[in-house]
């Protein structure tokens, strides 16, 4: 059992570069949190207490100030206590206080879905966060400490845990640049999501772990002593790539751990103050070794969004195996370990260094593009993208250089000036040569946008974006367009509804009663009230009921167990859901939802209302007003169709043990492609499988994977 950390080690991890003051506030921070923590414990059976002082332990390694360090100790007081921040304020400060307020999850609102409540902690992190970095680096630690301790959740809640860890918490210390913090979290959500897999690779590795040592090691000492021999003064460094790199370059590439070839990967860590002396000790290893073609990458002429900077260069070294070397300065090697943080080291009453302003000011700006967005979903799917980390690098015509997430089109570019120059762009001029709209970027790439006036974005434009601007500024203007439309039509359909009773709908709008009915359906003008019945959300009939005498409302209404009944829809179809009366559901076809997954319906007038999965690609491209919440209400046994990709090494009768498997678990292929490739003796089968629920489908996964021919198997979902 590891014993838990204590005050004084807190204490001791401080004492170099903290006063006796701040000492003594550190120490009151953790009497109070122990005094309203008290008699709680943590799911692993541990005092409360272990969490914030692990926490503060983490903090406080990372150097940071006191008032981030006592705030690791109190943050989550006010959340899970009956301490208020009136208290926090008396006893520590207003600075203190305003932390804590930041890292206080909104728990006390009850929210529609789980995407609502994650989507609202995220924004309120993201305000406080514009204020104060501090706050995400302690939700960083904090994420950290709770995926240490993730074994004692449940495992509905640990596969929600570590994928919001991956998809959020990961990238954003990415572009933070705390690379020990990206790495132990990447290592953690993938051991929760993918066990198999993460056990697989650890017993591979560590069968390997001697012969991988005495190969690192004789690659450092023949770069160390060349290194010496040119007069440059470094040390080298060898580690093991982590695992969540390792299979991600496994799945995109479609290989075996065999083929990976740069398991480790080497640094040159020199004490120069010159940046040429990276350039220099780059000449050293290319002298020694031939450099291949392609993977050399310049990021301290280009650094990366979140400021690395290194010479990155693969070559051929002894044995004939390809070796991936950094090369980087002490500096530059301190903040691509821990970002930020490196840089935010407390000294003489000042806590951070005006020099770090541009870095965060671009986090900033990158996070707040996203708070216009109203809508929960598209928010999460617009703040994911915002973090994605791959970059190109593009110049204007001016010969300023501008970074684009990879795959970013002329489209991004336009955005990226001004909203009127995306909105009128028609085409782009790439290195003075005419491209489409839909060509990606490439390093290097000079462009031009071409603009008209009175020309306008397409729903197509939004399959070729990729920034979070460009796409919210697409969707903003479509969905104005759709909002107009809709008003029309509901305007219509509203107006032809009353006069059935003999009522007039622009006299009903200026009634008294009218503001009951925006109350009952969270709305707050006619204009609304008329694009919700546009957009097939709320059936004419019912608003119309509202106005007419009890007598003949009763009539089509009776009562509201018989208004609930009419608004749900029939069981022999799966699906529940309430406000829309005689709707067509069909399952889509682009991801095949089967019962168990997370689901929502998307409603369009003649077609009816969509089951898609909740995080179906064609989702991010839907109008967010036509989505609607639903449930499955499955009473009757069925199957649903779902397609998986199966890749294993090729071999005769592969086929036939696979669909054994399957056939055993009581599921009907309905359809199967079977394709082998030679260069890798690999076989990539795409079977349609029939199964009951999701329950049935994970089985399935689960017995395929024990197979020693199966490298991956995957649920795939289309994106048309």
């Amino acid at each position: 059992m590891i014993s838990m950390l204590r005050i004084t080690d807190i204490l001791d991890k401080t004492q170099s570069y903290l006063g006796p003051e701040e000492q003594e506030t550190i120490e009151k921070a953790y009497i109070f949190s122990a005094s309203v923590h008290q008699g709680q414990i943590r799911l692993s059976g541990e005092p409360y207490l272990t969490h914030p002082v692990e926490v503060a332990g983490m903090l406080a390694d990372m150097k940071l100030d006191a008032a981030t360090i006592v705030t690791g100790l109190l943050h989550d007081t006010v959340e899970d206590t009956l301490a208020t921040p009136d208290q926090i304020r008396e006893a520590f400060g207003k600075e203190v206080e305003f932390l804590v307020e930041g890292l206080t999850k909104i728990s006390k609102i009850i929210f529609g879905s789980k995407v609502e409540q994650q989507a609202e902690n995220f924004r309120k992190m993201i305000l406080a966060m514009s204020s104060d970095i501090r706050i995400l680096l302690i939700r960083l630690v904090d994420r950290i400490h709770n995926m240490r301790t993730l074994e004692f959740q449940t495992p509905e809640k640990q596969k929600y845990i570590a994928e919001e860890t991956l998809e959020l918490y990961a990238p954003l210390a990415n572009r933070l640049g705390i690379n020990w913090i990206k790495v132990e979290l990447e290592d953690l959500a993938f051991r929760y999501l993918n066990f198999e897999a993460y056990n697989e690779m650890a017993k591979r590795v560590a069968k390997r772990k001697e012969k991988r040592e005495q190969y690192t090691e004789e690659v450092k000492n023949i770069i160390q002593k060349e290194i010496d021999q040119f007069g440059l003064k470094a040390c080298v460094e060898g580690r093991a790539k982590h695992f969540y790199s390792i299979y991600k370059k496994m799945k995109e590439q479609h290989i075996d751990l065999d083929e990976v070839y740069d398991l480790i990967a080497f640094r040159i860590i020199l004490d120069a103050k010159k940046e040429i002396e990276c350039y220099e000790a780059l000449s050293v290893v290319h002298a020694l070794w031939k450099p291949v073609p392609g993977r050399f990458k310049d990021f301290i002429a280009m650094p990366k969004a979140n400021n690395y900077r290194a010479l990155h260069t693969t070559v051929i070294g002894p044995y004939g195996e390809r070796v991936e070397i950094q090369i980087r300065s002490r500096i530059m090697h301190e903040w691509a370990e821990e970002g930020i943080a490196a840089h935010w080291r407390y000294k003489e009453g000042q806590s951070y260094k005006s020099d770090d302003d541009e870095q965060i000011k671009k986090l900033r700006e990158l996070l707040e593009v996203q708070q216009d967005l109203k809508n929960p979903r598209e928010f999460m799917s617009n703040l994911k993208m915002a973090l994605f980390p791959d970059e190109v690098y593009i110049f204007t015509p001016r010969g300023d250089v501008k970074a684009f997430p990879k795959g970013a089109t002329p489209i991004d570019f336009a955005y990226s000036i001004h909203t009127d120059v995306g909105n009128q762009c028609v085409g782009a001029k790439i290195n003075r040569n005419i491209v489409p709209l839909k060509y990606e970027l490439k390093n290097g790439d000079t462009v031009e946008i071409i603009t008209q006036a009175g020309h306008h974005p397409t729903k197509d434009w939004l399959k070729y974006a990729v920034t979070s601007r460009a796409i919210s500024k697409i969707r903003n203007w479509i969905k104005t367009e759709e909002r107009k439309k809709s008003i029309a039509l509901g305007k219509d359909i509203l107006d032809k509804e009353f006069k059935k009773h003999h009522l007039k709908f622009s006299q009903i709008v200026k009634s008294d009663e009218i503001k009951k009915v925006y109350a009952e359906y969270s709305i707050s003008t006619v204009d609304d009230l008329m694009a919700v019945v546009g957009y097939g959300k709320i059936s004419a009939k019912r608003i119309v009921n509202k106005f007419l005498p009890e007598d003949v409302s009763k009539q089509s209404e009776s009562t509201p167990e018989k208004e609930k009944k009419k608004t749900t829809v029939s069981s022999s179809v799966g699906i529940s859901l309430t406000g829309i009366e005689d709707v067509m559901v069909r399952y889509a076809r682009c991801c095949h939802p089967i019962p168990g997954d997370e689901i929502l319906g998307y409603i369009s007038r003649g077609r009816g209302l969509t089951v898609h999965t909740a995080n179906c690609m064609n989702v991010e491209e839907m109008d967010t007003e036509r989505i609607v919440d639903v449930e499955w209400n499955i009473k009757e046994k069925k199957t649903f169709p779902v397609n998986i990709r199966v890749v294993c090494t090729d071999k005769k009768g592969l086929l036939a043990e696979i669909s054994a498997v399957i056939s055993t678990m009581d599921v009907n292929i309905s359809h199967a492609e079977i394709e082998t490739r030679s260069a890798d003796m690999q076989a990539i089968c795409d079977f349609k499988l029939d199964v009951n629920d999701l329950q049935q489908f994970t089985q399935v996964l689960n017995a395929m994977k024990k197979l020693k021919s199966v490298i991956s198997v995957e649920r795939v979902r289309r994106s048309s």
